[in-house]
């Protein structure tokens, strides 16, 4: 009994902190929308066990008229979610196909080409003048407007591990 109560007692941890590491996500979507992506999840997860697994995925497409999906294909969709996909991942990997905001590994991906060092920082200067000449142009004020938001290490540049955390989780001071 002891065990099963500890069992239970770690899930519920475990499941307090995956709420509280995504709750942001649970602000992205109007109460409907969230309701309809759990009736979206209950379909595809076929065995009812609160997780959508390569199975769930199988069965699912099985009843659409596909029923010879390729392995690759099932492990390619399942490594999105970078772990068990349960409802709150589920709508999380939603919530950034909607939103358009990239996964956070593409983002620090890119910053990273701005970081040969591999510090976690890229030079405010020169990221200020990028901001300002490439691509979306900024203007001035946006600029400065972003680098009021934006975490900066002990020398003034810009720590964009955090600031990518910020993009694609929010800002924890907002809440």
């Amino acid at each position: 009994m002891a065990s099963r109560k500890a069992g239970t007692r770690g899930k519920a941890a475990a499941a307090k902190q995956a709420q509280r590491g995504s709750s942001n996500v649970f602000s992205m979507f109007e109460q409907a929308q969230i309701q309809e992506f759990k009736e979206a999840f209950s379909c595809i997860d076929q065995n009812r066990d609160g997780i959508i697994c390569k199975s769930d995925l199988r069965e699912t497409y099985s009843q659409l008229g596909k029923v010879s999906v390729p392995e690759e294909e099932l492990d390619a969709m399942l490594q999105e979610g970078k772990g068990p996909i349960n409802f709150t991942v589920f709508l999380t990997l939603f919530g950034e196909k909607l939103n358009g905001t990239d996964p956070e590994e593409a983002i620090l991906n890119a910053f990273r080409m701005f970081d040969p060092s591999g510090k976690g920082v890229v030079n405010k200067n020169e990221f200020k003048q990028l901001l300002l000449t490439q691509a979306d142009k900024f203007s001035p004020a946006e600029v400065e407007q972003m680098f009021a938001l934006t975490p900066m290490d002990l020398a003034g540049d810009v720590d964009y591990k955090s600031l990518c955390y910020i993009i694609t989780h929010g800002d924890e001071k907002e809440e």
